[in-house]
């Protein structure tokens, strides 16, 4: 079966497997080639799948969709971390909440400067007048 993995941004997966475990929202459940054409909101979690039978790969996803129709399985996520081990994925997570984590921060910190500057304005201690 064909396994394609789509993000915003590209295609992060698109290849032949011989099985998927992934998350829905009322626990895990497995694709098998033949297993009837099926539908799944996903859960935040772990995807799995098997490249013919030998070794399993890793996907990290966000919240998303999984289609299977036929011998295609359609992810559709609007985030997804891929590594082949799951040390690997679990450090490349780590990463990219981290940044998340300073994007936050900067964020706010913004925000915070915009609301400051909006009640200086409101108050008649802007400068700009």
């Amino acid at each position: 079966m064909r396994l394609k993995v789509l993000v915003p941004d590209r295609v992060l997966i698109d290849q032949e497997v011989s099985r998927v475990v992934a998350w829905g929202h009322d626990g895990s459940f497995c694709l098998l080639p033949r297993h009837i054409d099926f539908v799944s909101a996903l859960a935040p979690g772990l995807l799995t799948f098997e490249v013919d039978d030998e070794y399993a790969e890793y996907l990290a996803v966000d919240e998303g969709i999984l289609v299977k129709h036929g011998p295609e399985v359609l992810v559709a996520s609007r985030k997804a971390v891929s590594e082949s081990e799951l040390e690997a994925l679990k450090q490349a997570l780590e990463k990219k909440i981290r940044a998340l984590d300073e994007m936050e921060l900067e964020t706010r910190t913004v925000v915070a400067r915009l609301e400051a500057d909006f009640a200086r304005s409101c108050m008649g201690g802007g400068g700009d007048d």
